[in-house]
């Protein structure tokens, strides 16, 4: 075999072996893309899942302790004075309790769950931004291999083509609604 030959075929050998990387290359980063897209379906979906269920139990505590408030009142606005005056010792007594408990546990129940929503709200949203981030940049990398030279070339033989970067659509991902 002659020397141009052998040099041909080692030309024609790096020129393979390039586009098959080149074409692999590619392929991982499809792939990664389709898992950081799913990726950010999991962390929209624990938002919701855990900020609905938070806010329900918040909810609930809130409106224990304001029906609680609400009974006390009621009950003492109904009560004659001869009535308040045969309960005054036990209300005195129970109020004595109430202030006990209330020191030994100054702050509500629903303060807590509120001040744990906040701490899953902002949880989930960091994990959501991770989660875009991570997308972006795959796409990021993605986009310059199809539109770097020599790479585009064989993007464009295997129709591989420029994405586009992670863009919320309101109307399927809407965050959770937190009025009450």
């Amino acid at each position: 075999m002659s020397p141009v030959v052998i040099v041909i075929c080692v030309v024609l050998l790096i020129i393979v072996g390039w586009i098959i990387l080149t074409i692999n290359g590619i392929r991982r980063m499809q792939v990664k893309i389709s898992e950081a897209e799913a990726d950010i379906d999991v962390a929209l979906n624990k938002r919701f899942d855990v900020l609905t269920k938070m806010l329900d139990v918040a909810k609930s505590y809130l409106g224990e302790e304001r029906d609680i408030i609400l009974k006390s009142i009621q009950m003492r606005a109904a009560m004659t004075l001869a009535q308040k005056g045969a309960t005054g010792a036990a209300m005195e007594n129970a109020q004595k309790q109430l202030l006990a408990v209330g020191e030994s546990y100054p702050q509500p129940g629903s303060t807590n769950q509120f001040k744990q929503l906040q701490i899953a709200i902002m949880d989930t949203e960091e994990h959501l931004q991770a989660a875009r981030r991570v997308y972006n940049s795959n796409i990021s990398r993605y986009n310059q291999m199809c539109v770097s030279f020599p790479n585009s070339l064989v993007a464009a033989i295997i129709g591989a083509s420029r994405r586009e970067f992670f863009k919320i659509d309101e109307s399927k991902r809407q965050d959770v609604d937190m009025k009450f």
